[in-house]
Formats: C-alpha cells, sequence, structure tokens
C-alpha cells in the first residue's frame, strides 16, 4: 500500500493499540478481557502494520523464528505455572494452596498466579494470530 496517510496514521495508532492490548492482558483478571482478548489485539496490531507496510516489513518486524519462541513460550509459561502448583499443592494450577499471594482485591497483583497465565495466554494468542495470518498470506501467494 503506498497511501502516506494511511502509513503515518497506522504508525501513530498501533502502538496506542498495543498498550491497551497489554493493559487488557494485565487486568484480565479483575475486569472483563484477559489473554486471549489482550492477545488478539495486539495480534490485530500486527496484522495491521504487515497489510500496510508490506509482507518484508512485517516479516522483520516479528519474524517467524521469533512466532515459533513466542507460541511455544507463551503455553510453556502456562504450564509451568500449572506444575508449581502440581508441585507444591497437589493439583495443577493451584493457586493460593501452592503459595501464591493472593493480593488485595481489586488490584493487579490480586489473584495469585492468574495475571501470570493471562501474560502466557496473551503471548500464545498473539503469536498464533500472526502466524495464521502469515501462512494464509503464503499460501495465497503460491
Amino acid at each position: 500500500m503506498n497511501d502516506i496517510i494511511i502509513k503515518n496514521i497506522t504508525r501513530i495508532v498501533i502502538p496506542f493499540a498495543q498498550m491497551y492490548g497489554i493493559f487488557i492482558i494485565l487486568n484480565g483478571h479483575i475486569s472483563p478481557g484477559g489473554g486471549f482478548a489482550g492477545g488478539a489485539i495486539i495480534g490485530t496490531t500486527l496484522v495491521l502494520y504487515t497489510l500496510v507496510f508490506g509482507r518484508e516489513k512485517g516479516k522483520k518486524k516479528f519474524t517467524h523464528k521469533a512466532s515459533e519462541i513466542a507460541e511455544s513460550g507463551g503455553i510453556m509459561l502456562f504450564v509451568f505455572v500449572g506444575l508449581i502448583g502440581l508441585v507444591l499443592a497437589g493439583s495443577f494450577l493451584t493457586n493460593v494452596e501452592a503459595g501464591f499471594p493472593e493480593g488485595n482485591l481489586g488490584t493487579i497483583l490480586s489473584g495469585g498466579f492468574i495475571p501470570i497465565l493471562m501474560i502466557g495466554i496473551g503471548i500464545k494468542v498473539t503469536s498464533t494470530m500472526i502466524s495464521l495470518f502469515n501462512l494464509l498470506i503464503d499460501e495465497e501467494a503460491k
């Protein structure tokens, strides 16, 4: 796309949309949203970047290798936290019994390990969205 107005607006909008996605992920345990919704927002910004600036620049911004690492890392974070509960309390994803602090109700640091799970889910959803988009673009180019 060669429209300078769209490119400039995209450059301005993407950082704010990504910050909003991070906000949704981090507040998912105390408000509507969470890892899936925030990850979808961040993934959409990466798709938008690729659509506006082209496939090659999109690949440089979020490479296939980075996507693989993020997909694996997101789910491994989720499983790791679950295994901590299994080892410390005898049940997968056990929260308080495993010794995670509950925090103060309604604050970012409440909910034990649930915010950590939201981060893992957000990473996984973001990388899956951009991977699927790139896969579809590559298939259409053939």
